[in-house]
């Protein structure tokens, strides 16, 4: 990153982008699909987004450390609330995002269905 790190700007920013799996860059380094931020009129910053599937990726790997240890640890209950708050942030509208959770949760793609199932006839849906 070109810009300098401790412009109040990034500073306000980096722990958004840095949940979100984002890359920070300089303004001058942005290509069309990023997003520039400016400050005072003035480019500051640039958000390079993550592809989906990174995101999935990135997503799983914070509930890892939130949880204290890897998914596939976690008894069924935690998984099951695992899968609604995967659910709730769109982890199953990437593409192979059943099969990625599964296997992050140590689970077959039929128990990650199973769970979905669960919580969706409890809604009432």
């Amino acid at each position: 990153m070109t810009e300098p790190a401790d412009h109040p700007l990034v500073a306000a920013v980096k722990p958004l982008v840095d949940a979100m799996g984002a890359e920070l860059l300089g303004p001058d380094e942005a290509q069309p699909d990023d997003v520039v931020l400016a400050w005072e009129g003035e480019d500051v910053i640039a958000v390079r987004l993550p592809q989906l599937s990174e995101s999935l990726d990135h997503i799983l790997a914070a509930m890892e450390r939130r949880h204290g240890m890897p998914l596939a640890e976690l008894d069924r209950r935690t998984k099951q609330s695992v899968v609604r708050t995967l659910e709730a942030r769109g982890a199953f509208s990437v593409r192979h995002g059943v099969e990625t959770v599964a296997g992050a949760l140590g689970v077959s793609r039929f128990t990650v269905y199973n769970y979905l199932n669960r919580e969706n006839a409890a809604k009432g849906e």
